[in-house]
């Protein structure tokens, strides 16, 4: 059962109802809402963060020619290892999580928090473990370096 969840729902989907999630536990718990100085800007900053990373993530894929359709990594012409894919293998995932990260800022809310870890062991097991299985199969010892020298994350 748990396997039919593998690389069926699209990321940045999963980021969508994470942070509909997000709001709607900040609106049920208004109690959980906590206020820092600056917390705008510590929104602000994340966001720019994410954009950016999530910008150059697709960038080196439209160089690289390769899909950026993330359900099937089976498709992918090249394995891409430069730009920003030198510091993390999955920079648009990153991002994704920066994205949650400047929402749970921008909410100032203890509950809201709970959609990023969920994110994260979402995103390991139903997305990226079987891409990494694909790329794998796909590019054999030279993905295998890669894994070995580019962390999953940063």
């Amino acid at each position: 059962m748990l396997s039919k969840l593998e690389l069926k729902i699209y990321p940045i989907l999963q980021v969508l109802l994470l942070m509909g999630l997000m709001k709607y536990l900040a609106w049920l718990f208004p109690a959980q809402s906590f206020y820092l100085i600056g917390e705008i800007w510590l929104a602000a900053g994340f966001l720019l963060l994410a954009v950016l990373i999530i910008g150059a993530g697709v960038f080196s894929f439209r160089q690289a020619k390769t899909t950026l359709d993330p359900r099937n990594p089976n498709k992918s012409a090249h394995l891409v290892t430069d730009g920003i894919y030198q510091i993390s293998r999955n920079p648009m995932y990153l991002g994704f999580l920066l994205l949650l990260v400047s929402w749970f800022f921008y909410l100032s809310n203890w509950y809201a928090f709970i959609a990023i870890p969920i994110f994260i062991v979402y995103m390991n097991r139903f997305q990226i473990q079987p891409e990494e299985k694909m790329m794998q199969a796909k590019f054999g010892q030279t993905y295998k370096h890669y894994q070995q020298t580019v962390r999953r994350w940063i």
